[in-house]
């Protein structure tokens, strides 16, 4: 069997799921083949039931999958393998493009599952928050349609004493203030159309390419970078 998760990074992250309550982690060898099941599904952007036979049933994977999402253990697992550098914290969204088999959810969910319609058409948009170096510390979803600043107090609610960088799609007087009376340095370019503009640090700015970056990396797992699931 091919291993995707290189052995190094499996000892962090099985060590780290160790310590999660409802995981059975006895059996090292299953847990892996689930992990790397699910790497492959991401990456490749197949249905579950396409998923090879070399992982077990599609039916038990999934379940498992599910299981862990309800529990919040991808979320802790986050957490846990993050070595976060909080110096400077970026904040941006990104559109998903959702095919036709994501629609067809129960309709009083809509907004729950993170689907909508904006010029791009059917849509979902990724909100994130990354550290200096660009690796990704919190997710939200939302409609596509969604302006990217109503995430932001999501996104920042426990970031302080940080510099914030974010685009001028951010520049709002109350998103401001509220980072600065947490002690950050707030480097978001204003917009046009304010009276008085703001000064902001562009050479700190130029390191907003790295959560650009980041999208894009996630964007080479097919399942992300178009969604076919009907749940978010």
């Amino acid at each position: 069997m091919k291993y995707y998760i290189q052995e190094t990074k499996w000892k962090q992250i099985f060590a780290n799921l160790k310590s999660v309550k409802g995981i059975h982690s006895k059996n090292e060898d299953r847990i892996r083949r689930f992990m790397e099941s699910v790497w492959y599904m991401a990456r490749s952007g197949c249905q579950w039931r396409l998923l090879p036979e070399i992982y077990g049933n599609y039916r038990s994977v999934h379940k498992r999958f599910k299981k862990w999402c309800e529990k919040g253990i991808w979320e802790k697992l986050l957490k846990y393998t993050q070595d976060p550098d909080l110096e400077v914290q970026m904040i941006d969204g990104t559109i998903v493009r959702a095919h036709a088999c994501a629609a067809g959810y129960k309709k009083d969910t809509g907004a729950q599952e993170a689907l909508g319609r904006s010029k791009g058409g059917f849509t979902t948009k990724i909100h994130a928050l990354v550290d200096a170096l660009g690796n990704p510390l919190k997710f939200t979803l939302t409609a596509g349609q969604r302006n990217d600043i109503t995430q932001a107090e999501a996104l920042t609610e426990n970031v302080s004493n940080s510099v914030v960088v974010a685009d001028k799609g951010y520049d709002s007087n109350a998103f401001i203030a509220g980072l600065e009376n947490k002690g950050c340095e707030v480097v978001i370019p204003p917009k046009r159309n304010r009276k008085v503009q703001r000064y902001y640090d562009e050479h700190i700015y130029k390191e907003r390419h790295l959560i650009e970056c980041f999208f894009g990396k996630i964007k080479h797992f097919r399942r992300i970078f178009s969604r076919f699931d009907k749940t978010a």
